[in-house]
C-alpha cells in the first residue's frame, strides 16, 4: 500500500476541536501520514481552547510537525507529492494569504503548492459575520481550484453533543480529500430518525 501525505494547516481562528478530531481520524487511517504546521497564533488558539498540553497531543499524532518559519520544508515544494491540504480552522489572515498568493509562511506557502499543483486544498474558514473582503477572498481561492468549507454544523443529523458535531465536521473535511474507499461521514439517506 502505497503512503498517502496529508497536511494539515492550523491557523489561529477559533476550532481548535475540528483541527485535533482531523488529525486523530487521520491517524487512525492505515497508510496516511499527517504532515502539520501550525501557526503562531494557532499555538494560542489550542491552549485556550484545548488546554496547555493540547498542542503537544496534536503534535503527536502527526507523522511530522515543520516550523511555521521554514519556507524551505519540504511541504513547501510541489516536488514532495501529497493527497491534498486541509487547513483547519482557517483564519481570515491564512485565507487572504492563500488568496493572493502572500506566501509568507510555511502554511501558506503549502497551501499556495497546492493551488498550483491542482491538488485538493480543503479550507474550513472560521469567521462571522463576513465583511465583502471575505467573501472575496473566499470567491478567489475557490477560481483557483480551493475547497471553502466552513465548520457548519448539520443540524439535520440531530447531534447530542459538541463532540458529534466536530467529528462530522472532520470527517466531511477528510472526505472531501476523497482518500478512503468508503466515506468517514455517514451519508444521508433522506430519512430522519427518531
Amino acid at each position: 500500500m502505497s503512503v498517502k501525505r496529508v497536511v494539515l494547516g492550523v491557523s489561529g481562528a477559533s476550532g481548535a476541536p475540528i483541527a485535533f478530531r482531523i488529525a486523530e481520524r487521520l491517524a487512525a487511517l492505515a497508510g496516511v501520514e499527517t504532515h502539520l504546521v501550525v501557526s503562531t497564533a494557532a499555538e494560542r488558539t489550542f491552549a485556550y481552547e484545548l488546554g496547555a498540553n493540547a498542542l503537544a497531543r496534536l503534535e503527536a499524532l502527526a507523522f511530522r510537525r515543520y516550523d511555521i518559519g521554514d519556507i524551505g520544508a519540504a511541504i513547501a515544494s510541489g516536488s514532495f507529492r501529497t493527497a491534498g491540504m486541509i487547513v483547519a480552522p482557517c483564519s481570515m489572515r491564512s485565507l487572504s494569504g492563500i488568496a493572493t498568493g502572500l506566501a509568507d509562511t510555511l502554511l501558506i506557502r503549502a497551501a499556495d503548492v497546492h493551488l498550483k499543483e491542482r491538488r485538493p486544498l480543503v479550507l474550513l474558514a472560521r469567521e462571522t459575520p463576513l465583511h465583502l473582503g471575505h467573501l472575496r477572498n473566499m470567491v478567489s481561492v475557490t477560481e483557483m481550484g480551493a475547497i471553502v468549507m466552513p465548520p457548519v454544523p448539520a443540524f439535520y443529523r440531530r447531534p447530542e453533543t459538541v463532540a458529534a458535531i466536530v467529528d462530522h465536521i472532520a470527517a466531511r473535511a477528510i472526505d472531501l480529500l476523497r482518500i478512503t474507499e468508503e466515506p468517514l461521514a455517514n451519508e444521508w439517506d433522506g430519512e430522519v430518525s427518531g
